[in-house]
C-alpha cells in the first residue's frame, strides 16, 4: 500500500503533529515501507501457531516473599500529631 502526499498529511493532522513540507516524501515512503511489511507479515500462514507471552522460553527469577521489615506502630503513633484509639486524627477537609 503506497500512501501518498495527502495520506501523510490527513495523518499529521489527524495526530497533531506539524510536518515540515521538505520531508513529507521521506514520511511517505518509510510508512509505506511499514505497511508492505505488515502486508506481508499478514499473509503468513500462522494456522495452528500457539500464541506466544515471549519468544524465548523463559520464566522470571522471583526472589523469595519473605517479611523484610515490620511496623513499629507504637512508634510512629508517638510522633504524630494527633492519636485516638489507634488511629491517626486528621483535620476535615470535606464539609
Amino acid at each position: 500500500m503506497a500512501l501518498d502526499r495527502s495520506d501523510v498529511e490527513k495523518v499529521a493532522h489527524l495526530a497533531r503533529l506539524a510536518l515540515d513540507e521538505a520531508a513529507v516524501p521521506d514520511y511517505a515512503r518509510n510508512l509505506s515501507e511499514i505497511l508492505e511489511f505488515v502486508e506481508r507479515m499478514n499473509a503468513v500462514d500462522t494456522e495452528g501457531v500457539e500464541p506466544l507471552a515471549h519468544p524465548l522460553e523463559a520464566t522470571q527469577r522471583l526472589r523469595a516473599d519473605e517479611v523484610t521489615e515490620t511496623v513499629d506502630r507504637a512508634r510512629f503513633q508517638a510522633l504524630a500529631p494527633a492519636v485516638e484509639d489507634g488511629l491517626y486524627l486528621v483535620p476535615r477537609v470535606v464539609e
